[in-house]
């Protein structure tokens, strides 16, 4: 469906207008899709964001920085995800050795396991969007989108 239908608009749009309304709009389906997804773990996106961040570090822990660092949602209040975190167990939180000012993150087995389980339901869940496109599509859509970005 085009984007004009969708908003219901009968004026002429500028490209650039409808571009940003096609991405932003695309991008409230994906989510409100993958909250559907969330929603019986009890886990938002952001939580989701910051225990795969935690994954990827193999056991090593980071600090609050690095995880607000690579979270996509840069606005994210990190420290309230964490603290969410801890008190379901997913995470433990411990006062940096060398540095007593400093906190590290770390995932518990818990942590890894709801990851086990969401993993499958994660991967359905982006193939959904990229089966309604080409390898070479799917391959020019993240050019432009980074393109767009920058």
């Amino acid at each position: 469906m085009r984007i004009e239908e969708i908003i219901k608009t009968t004026f002429p749009m500028a490209q650039e207008k409808k571009a940003l309304l096609n991405v932003m709009y695309t991008q409230n389906v994906i989510a409100d899709k993958f909250n559907e997804l969330l929603k019986p773990f009890d886990l938002s996106a952001e939580q989701f964001n910051v225990l795969r961040i935690l994954r990827g570090q193999k056991g090593n822990p980071v600090n609050m920085y690095t995880i607000q660092e690579r979270m996509i949602a840069k606005t994210s209040n990190t420290t309230r995800l964490v603290d969410k975190l801890l008190a379901k167990e997913l995470v433990l939180r411990e006062i940096c050795p060398k540095n007593r000012r400093k906190m590290e993150i770390t995932i518990t087995a818990k942590g890894m396991e709801l990851l086990k389980q969401l993993d499958p339901l994660v991967e359905a869940h982006e193939q959904k969007f990229g089966n309604n496109l080409t390898e070479k599509e799917l391959t020019q859509l993240n050019t432009l989108l980074e393109k767009f970005r920058n």
